[in-house]
């Protein structure tokens, strides 16, 4: 029998599930929905979770989406994962790069090192950062 994949979450995911008006919005939910039918086993970074709560607070303007968010995280039943300075050193050191796109953040590069530190089998996001990094996207699961 197959093991679960093991995906991390990132915040542009997080946001389209969380706001009905974000383009990703559909997709987003369907490739959730595929996740928890084949059991995959979520990985939360941190810094995902307050990246997304901050974009849908102030870039959305949606207070309460971003409450009922954060509220969401205090699950106990999910794995949000701390950002160690081993986490933390390989994202500033192999993805946070001069070349790095602007709209590639310190946050993308540690979704990024995390996925390397669990041995991730795909990330959930939409940008194709992570695919140029050798990373399969949760989509493509």
């Amino acid at each position: 029998m197959n093991k679960p994949p093991l995906v991390v979450i990132d915040a542009d995911a997080i946001v389209a599930q969380a706001f009905p008006k974000d383009a990703n919005f559909e997709k987003a939910n369907k490739i959730s929905q595929y996740l928890t039918a084949i059991n995959a086993n979520m990985l939360y970074p941190v810094t995902a979770i307050t990246e997304a709560v901050t974009v849908l607070q102030r870039k959305l303007n949606s207070s309460v989406t971003a409450l009922e968010t954060a509220a969401v995280f205090t699950d106990q039943s999910l794995q949000i994962i701390d950002i160690n300075n081993k986490i933390y050193s390989r994202a500033v050191n192999h993805y946070f790069l001069p070349s790095t796109s602007k709209k590639n953040t310190l946050f993308d590069c540690i979704a990024a090192a995390v996925a390397e530190e669990f041995k991730a089998d795909a990330i959930f996001s939409f940008d194709n950062f992570y695919k140029k990094k050798g990373f399969k996207l949760a989509g493509e699961l």
